[in-house]
């Protein structure tokens, strides 16, 4: 309350200015005296007015600071100081979203509502290869990677191929304000591209997953080199952004893929640590378990593959991450 104290302050200074009033007294013919007298009591309801000023931002902060506010006249809120005021609504605007998402969450059968993720790093982590996915000069490619060194308790979905183009999908991912990152394969894509569109605008970032899904280690370098710029060059096309993200069908790659890859203008290339289905998680880690920057897989898959929709494999990669802790960020924002 320091705009409290300040205002104690200007009454002291008030006060001082009395020291004026006491020198206006000795007037010879009463005139000083007279002003003396109507400025003390200017004074005096300055002071009173002070008071009341100070007390009434002290009972609007106290408001504020209790999470049901305070009622003002006929029920309305107390006017509060421009810092009180901005910190009451930015409090109002965290519990009318949190809400909003417990809502959603119910509606879409999770029995818990998704934890919000913490603000993307102000320093990104500095991503290498992983020990044992290395291959001959690795330093100079692109790392290869399951996980992001990080301390937040949070894990990162990633989404391939493109077969499953479930609007449902888009309308839950959307209420429930989940991140995930895409990995597309042309083959499939084509057949919508429209879908990937409107999945771009609510703010997920296409990356490549070659056009044809080959096993990249049978193919010569120039043969890896067409599969991988050839989707860099439509995924610019299609959607305006060339990836700086890559991952190799099957998850398989040798040196010449990532040479390719590099010259197509790859950064990074991602892999797993998990993987979520429509009724079950698989874990690539010893104690089958989540960590602190996982990479999870799953794919645009229906009832013919999973016997389950995409939502369904949602609802259990969400229960899963909630049930432990964690939450699920933005990809992009620790690369």
């Amino acid at each position: 309350m320091r705009l409290v104290r300040q205002n104690e302050q200007f009454s002291r200074e008030g006060g001082r200015g009395g020291r004026g009033e006491r020198i206006g007294r000795g007037g010879p013919d009463g005139r000083r005296g007279a002003r003396g007298r109507r400025r003390r009591g200017r004074l005096a309801a300055l002071a009173v007015s002070t008071a009341v000023v100070a007390t009434a931002i002290a009972s609007g902060c106290a408001a504020d600071g209790d999470e049901r506010g305070g009622s003002g006249a006929h029920g309305q809120q107390p006017r509060l100081g421009p810092p009180a005021q901005a910190l009451r609504e930015y409090a109002d605007a965290l519990r009318a979203k949190q809400a909003a998402r417990a809502a959603a969450a119910k509606r879409w059968g999770l029995a818990q509502t998704p934890l919000a993720a913490p603000p993307a790093p102000a320093v990104k982590p500095r991503i290498t290869t992983r020990k044992g996915f290395e291959v001959e000069g690795q330093a100079q490619l692109p790392p290869v990677f399951t996980t992001v060194p990080t301390k937040d308790k949070v894990v990162f979905l990633t989404i391939d191929d493109g077969a499953e183009k479930d609007p449902a999908f888009l309308r839950m991912m959307r209420d429930l304000k989940i991140p995930y990152t895409a990995f597309l394969s042309d083959y499939l894509v084509k057949e919508d591209y429209g879908y990937f569109k409107r999945m771009q605008k609510s703010g997920v970032v296409l990356n490549n997953h070659t056009l044809n899904h080959r096993y990249l280690p049978g193919l010569s370098y120039e043969g890896q080199r067409r599969e991988i710029c050839g989707m860099q060059d439509t995924i610019q096309k299609r959607y305006g952004k060339r990836p700086e993200l890559f991952r190799p069908p099957y998850g398989n790659y040798n040196r010449d893929t990532l040479r390719a890859a590099k010259s197509c203008g790859v950064k990074a290339v991602p892999l797993w640590a998990s993987e979520g289905f429509a009724r079950h998680m698989e874990w690539r880690e010893w104690d089958k378990d989540l960590h602190p920057g996982d990479i999870i897989l799953t794919h645009f898959r229906g009832r013919e593959d999973w016997k389950g929709t995409m939502p369904d494999m949602v609802r259990t990669v969400l229960k899963t991450v909630t049930a432990k802790g964690y939450a699920v960020a933005r990809l992009e924002d620790y690369l």
